[in-house]
């Protein structure tokens, strides 16, 4: 009528059987993660570089060069005076076709840099590094503003910042 209480061994052998399979996951979480952690490290296949995508069509012959007009604007000061940058600067396309989109594309490309340029404040126009900025900022918007890889690169001819 008395229910027999689980006899001591079998208490333990249930709290041993769960320690050794928390000690057994514990292990292989610890040995997966080193063995992601080498895959990085040694750049492995799940983790290397992608391979380069072969592209339909290469550049045939050299980059052609559009101009954009003047673009004068006010920077973003904060003291009374204004501040102005003059910009002259051309677009490197990788192909013929990538120009003309450029250059239809132009009104767009041009507000896009107006506008940027009318939020950048003097301070950071300073230097190298802050036309290197300017140059990629500036690299950024006029892909969008044609296609993704239609421009490569943007030279400066003028940048006065007055």
């Amino acid at each position: 009528m008395t229910e027999a209480a689980p006899e001591p061994k079998e208490a333990s052998a249930k709290k041993g059987g769960k320690r050794l399979l928390l000690i057994g996951a514990a292990a292989v979480l610890l040995l997966g993660g080193g063995g992601v952690g080498a895959a990085w490290f040694l750049h492995l296949p799940p983790f290397s570089a992608p391979a380069p995508v072969a592209q339909a069509e290469a550049p045939a012959g050299p980059p052609v060069f559009v101009d954009i007009p003047d673009i004068v604007a006010n920077l973003n000061a904060s003291g009374r005076r204004q501040v102005f940058v003059r910009l002259r600067a051309k677009v490197e396309a990788p192909r013929p076709a990538d120009a003309a989109a450029v250059q239809a594309a132009m009104p767009r490309l041009l507000d896009m840099f107006t506008t940027y340029l009318r939020e950048t404040r003097p301070e950071e126009l300073r230097g190298s590094a802050g036309t290197q900025r300017l140059r990629e900022e500036l690299l950024a918007r006029a892909n969008i503003a044609t296609r993704p890889g239609a421009v490569t690169d943007i030279l400066f001819v003028e940048l006065v910042v007055q």
